[in-house]
């Protein structure tokens, strides 16, 4: 029998979570599956952990994570991933946009293609034009950038193999990323086509801001992905590069001062008079703390743990920890 789990990050979402409880257990029992559902309240001010209550006396198969207060999307899926017990787990966002009715497809895929990694690809979509337009010119940015080609890095429906989370760490806002950073560490990774809903309840949580943060957070895996473990690659090559380009500079300025008090030696041009001498001096002085840069990230790396919790639980219901408790 299928284990699954479905990860579903929530934030001011009461509405919707009754009727996307119906359509994941009505999949789940018509095709079989053994399956858990966690719910993540990303510290919403509406009812909806009251909500998130109620379901769970009605089904026990429910997990429940409470922040203390809204900590973003990245946290909310690293806490729904460590209760995860199935040996896939599934992302869905809690809008409803995203159609439960996919999830066979993932796993049908997943199976006959052997990936560890499948993202959802919203082909045709109902949000506005002002989000879908910047949205798909991120996209190309990424797969460009990272050479993971999906057409749809952004799309919160997603399925992986347990292991996969158990290697990939989340923070900030590199939820989005997970298949690059899967991809990185040698994780098969494919897309499907799923089916994208019209909201029928609250509004988006995305606004402008958003493509500011999304493009950051690009240049962050970039580096993440290519020098997480070799800072210095990146920071001593711009520093050999500055090196570089100063040390040209420089031996420019030199052959002209040479040149200049061989023939002109009445009116010569002093070195300190023009302002590319600066240039050359300040691309010394990067180059040296960059290398230097480089060379302390080294150490960072080597000693530094990332089993920081980024986030604070008020409550949980369901998880191992209220087991424990009892």
């Amino acid at each position: 029998m299928t284990s699954i789990t479905c990860v579903i990050p929530v934030y001011n979402e009461v509405e919707s979570l009754p009727e996307l409880h119906r359509q994941i257990i009505s999949v789940c029992e018509a095709n079989n599956y053994q399956y858990e559902i966690v719910f993540v309240d990303d510290g919403s001010n509406d009812d909806s952990w009251d909500c998130v209550l109620n379901l769970q006396k009605q089904d026990t198969n429910i997990k429940g994570v409470r922040f203390r207060r809204n900590f973003g999307k990245a946290a909310a899926l690293n806490a729904g991933f460590k209760e995860a017990t199935g040996s896939i787990v599934f992302t869905l966002d809690a809008d409803l946009q995203d159609d439960p009715e996919e999830i066979p497809h993932f796993l049908e895929l997943m199976e006959s293609e052997s990936l560890d990694v499948i993202s959802g690809w919203k082909k045709r979509r109902y949000d506005p034009w002002h989000k879908v337009g910047p949205s798909r010119i991120f996209n190309r940015m990424v797969s460009t950038l990272t050479k993971v080609k999906l057409h749809d890095h952004n799309c919160g429906f997603k399925c992986y193999r347990r292991e996969v989370l158990e290697e990939v760490h989340l923070y900030g806002e590199l939820h989005r990323f997970v298949p690059v950073l899967a991809a990185a560490r040698g994780f098969k990774v494919g897309e499907i086509i799923v089916n994208h809903r019209k909201r029928q309840f609250g509004h988006s949580k995305y606004g402008v801001r958003r493509i500011v943060k999304g493009f950051l957070d690009l240049l962050t895996v970039y580096v993440l992905t290519g020098y997480g473990h070799r800072p210095q690659h990146l920071l001593g090559t711009l520093g050999l590069g500055c090196f570089g380009v100063s040390g040209c500079l420089t031996l420019g300025l030199s052959l002209h001062w040479i040149l200049d008090r061989l023939f002109d030696v009445e009116n010569p041009v002093h070195l300190h008079e023009r302002a590319i001498f600066y240039f050359a001096l300040v691309g010394v002085i990067v180059g040296i703390q960059l290398l230097m840069t480089g060379f302390i990230a080294e150490l960072v790396t080597k000693q530094t743990s990332r089993d920081e919790q980024i986030y604070a639980v008020c409550e949980t219901i369901g998880t191992a920890k209220n087991e424990e408790r009892s």
